[in-house]
């Protein structure tokens, strides 16, 4: 059964502009990503956007097509496993515990603003 609210995508003839322009194939990619992010709910299109951005540069990183797609798969499953992923998410709501961060917000004092001496505003 397919479901009338997906887009209707068609494998072929995104695999032949691959192949015949790969610099359609790309402008076309990137106008369909932005489409869609643009499509979410606001409060998640930035999220959205930042994920884009860290595909992209894993892409631009790898050597290969192969790798990219490792680089972007193994992306995937650090969210879902690496620690604070989605089962750590999954986990903390079934035990009803607030989730936990990655790591601890290092605090960074920074020493008072002292005003200037009165003489020092006349010298100026």
């Amino acid at each position: 059964m397919r479901d009338s609210n997906a887009p209707d995508f068609d494998f072929d003839g995104w695999a032949r502009l691959a192949r015949t322009d790969p610099e359609a194939f790309e402008q076309q990619r990137e106008k369909v990503l932005r489409a869609v992010i643009n499509e979410a709910p606001p409060h998640m299109r930035r999220r959205l956007a930042g994920v884009q951005w860290r595909v992209d540069m894993e892409r631009r990183r790898s050597n290969s097509p192969l790798a990219a797609c490792v680089r972007t798969f193994t992306m995937m499953w650090d969210s879902v496993y690496a620690e604070g992923g989605l089962v750590d998410a999954l986990q903390a709501l079934r035990n009803r515990q607030p989730p936990r961060c990655k790591r601890p917000a290092q605090l960074i004092e920074f020493p008072r603003a002292r005003p200037p001496k009165p003489d020092r505003l006349l010298a100026d």
